[in-house]
């Protein structure tokens, strides 16, 4: 049974139905910037446990299955996590998870690796996309600062690189989107891989 299903006009101009499987505004507004029509499903498999960065790849790989409803549908899953040091840094459960989170990420560098996976027919693509982010040294003050500015239990990490904790950031390396939970550098490539193609919109022409 598929809990939502939103339809941003579902089937490109080339014919092709693509399917995001998500309930991530933030996934939604990304696909979006690259491909005008498709529709989303919220996905009901369990995510799994995260042990290590290959694992992002299996849970977008269950996401994607739980809403698979045609051979002819491009159907798109991504889940993504954030480690330092070995540890996995995921949704924090309480502010309290998350005041921890961000102290023990302050001051140092982590990883945020994004796992993709598409299927197609019989073709199946996988990815698995990592940025380097750097935070400076966070006082207490500011950690509880950002905490009172945004809801922050549905992220990995405990913060959402694009809101109010780019100001946290003293440096990145990679693809800015992976952070925010869709690699479109990835991913965009791995669409025309599947045959997808974009749509010129004539209206822009003029």
């Amino acid at each position: 049974m598929i809990s939502m299903a939103v339809d941003y006009g579902a089937t490109s101009g080339n014919g092709q139905k693509v399917v995001l499987a998500t309930s991530s505004p933030r996934r939604i507004g990304l696909l979006r910037l690259i491909v005008p029509a498709f529709e989303v499903r919220a996905p009901e498999a369990d995510e799994g446990p995260i042990r290590r960065p290959a694992d992002h790849v299996s849970a977008a790989r269950r996401k994607v299955m739980s809403v698979w409803g045609s051979p002819g549908e491009i159907v798109i899953g991504a889940d993504t996590g954030v480690f330092r040091r070995g540890r996995f840094f995921g949704k924090p459960k309480d502010l309290d998870e998350a005041r921890r989170m961000l102290s023990q990420l302050s001051g140092g560098w982590h990883y945020v690796y994004t796992g993709l996976f598409l299927v197609h027919g019989d073709h199946e693509l996988s990815a698995l996309v990592a940025t380097r982010v750097r935070f400076r040294e966070l006082s207490r003050e500011e950690i509880d600062w950002y905490l009172a500015r945004e809801d922050v239990l549905d992220k990995a990490g405990a913060y959402a690189i694009q809101g109010a904790a780019a100001a946290f950031v003293a440096e990145i390396r990679g693809d800015f989107t992976n952070v925010i939970g869709l690699p479109l550098g990835t991913l965009y490539p791995m669409l025309l891989d599947l045959g997808w193609k974009p749509v010129v919109n004539d209206a822009h022409r003029e």
